[in-house]
Parts: structure tokens; C-alpha cells; sequence
């Protein structure tokens, strides 16, 4: 399975549970998995993360972080088309697309290989909000995409911390 992650997975991970500062495992273990092709992040959503002055854009703009976790191949446009339309709302107006942001995309590269991709994102489904309001995870249920958070995916890929050893130093 190859798990492509949204921004917000990266973004909420480093503000909040597993900064880089405090769990330097985290990330070398995004990366690990980016370079045997578990993980991978789709260049319109690494955009989304890596152009800052943060340190997790510096972490991003890191040669190896990139050559990791970048996905190497381009949309298909046809997909984009299937997830805003389909996922979304088919008359979608210049604002709501603003608003969907680069979500279409991250799902279309998901379609690309149905049954071999899960997205992975830190939205929380809402069933009820409708056009350019849709939560990831609903879009996904629509088009039958596997969807899972970011501790799904940390259970799925057996993240852990050395804590025994950090706690006896």
C-alpha cells in the first residue's frame, strides 16, 4: 500500500504531537518509509508545507526529506476532474475552487492506482458540509478511496519511539 499524505498530517504533526524538536523519530521514520515507497507526498501538496520559513519547511527543503517523499510522476488531469466534479460538485465556481485548495489532487493521485493508495489526512469527516465545504475523508467514501488519519497510519507502518532507552537516560 502506498499512503499519500495530505499537508495538514506533516503540519498538525510538527505544531502540536510530534514536533521536530521533541520527536526527531517521527520524521526520519516519514522518511525511511518515503524511501521504500510506503509514503509519499504529491508535489502540489509538498508545495503546500515546504515554501515557508518554519522549520518545517527547512526540514522540507532538506535534499534526501525531498528526494524521500516526494511522488515522482504527474496527475492525471482527468482524475482532478473526477474528484472536484465527483467528489465535490460539478459546478464548482472560480471561489469554491480556491477554497478545495489542492485536495482534488492528492485524492486524483489516489485514483491513479485504486486499491493501492490510501490518503492520509488530519480532517475530520463531516458528512453534512456539501460542495467546496466537503471534508477529505467524505470525498473519499464518495469515490471509494481508502482513507485513513495519521494513527492509522502510524499503527499500520509500526511508528515508535525508543522510549525505554530515553527514559532511563
Amino acid at each position: 500500500m502506498l499512503y499519500l499524505l495530505d499537508a495538514n498530517v506533516l503540519i498538525d504533526a510538527h505544531r502540536t504531537y510530534y514536533r521536530l524538536n521533541q520527536v526527531p523519530e517521527f520524521w526520519d521514520w516519514l522518511e525511511f518509509h518515503g524511501n521504500s515507497n510506503n509514503i509519499k507526498i504529491p508535489q502540489e501538496v509538498y508545495e503546500e508545507f515546504s515554501g515557508g520559513s518554519d522549520e518545517l519547511a527547512t526540514w522540507a527543503a532538506d535534499a534526501s526529506v525531498e528526494s524521500a517523499l516526494l511522488l515522482a510522476e504527474d496527475v492525471v488531469p482527468s482524475n482532478v476532474t473526477i474528484a472536484t466534479t465527483f467528489g465535490y460538485a460539478p459546478d464548482l465556481n472560480d471561489v469554491d475552487l480556491v477554497k478545495l485548495g489542492r485536495d482534488p489532487f492528492l485524492i486524483a493521485y489516489a485514483l491513479a492506482d485504486l486499491g493501492n493508495r490510501t490518503v492520509v489526512t488530519t480532517e475530520k469527516s463531516k458528512p453534512k458540509q456539501q460542495r467546496a465545504n466537503r471534508k477529505i475523508p467524505d470525498v473519499c467514501r464518495t469515490l471509494a478511496v481508502p482513507c485513513i488519519g495519521t494513527f492509522e497510519l502510524t499503527t499500520a507502518l509500526n511508528f515508535a519511539t525508543n522510549w525505554s532507552s530515553q527514559r532511563s537516560a
